[in-house]
């Protein structure tokens, strides 16, 4: 069962997600990750020139404990690839080092920046 506050913060996240291509829910922001998880998922994005829209789920818990409602997956970071869950840290890292990160950014057509 749901609440108002359940409501409203899944219609956040839903029109976060449906807003930017790639949306990681983290604990700090891009520039300064608060966990490990975190900063390894925004190495991997970093590496593979992909923008994305971070939100720090430390400045709001209703946020923190709602994506995890909303993914039915109950750990911090979570990647959201045009709008859709893709996984947390373990999953990134794997398919980051197997190439199907690469290949998912590819065939969703999310815009990545040449790397330096």
């Amino acid at each position: 069962m749901s609440t108002a506050i359940d409501d409203h913060v899944s219609q956040r996240i839903r029109q976060d997600i449906d807003a930017h291509d790639v949306v990681l829910y983290m604990k700090g922001t891009p520039v300064f990750p608060q966990c490990g998880f975190s900063a390894t998922v925004v190495q991997v994005l970093s590496l593979l020139g992909v923008k994305f829209k971070g939100v720090n789920v430390l400045d709001d818990p209703e946020v923190r404990e709602g994506v995890k409602r909303f993914s039915e997956w109950p750990t911090i970071p979570q990647l959201y690839v045009k709008g859709e869950f893709v996984g947390g840290c373990d999953i990134i890292r794997e398919m980051y080092e197997a190439g199907e990160l690469e290949e998912l950014f590819t065939t969703r057509g999310v815009a990545r920046q040449p790397a330096d």
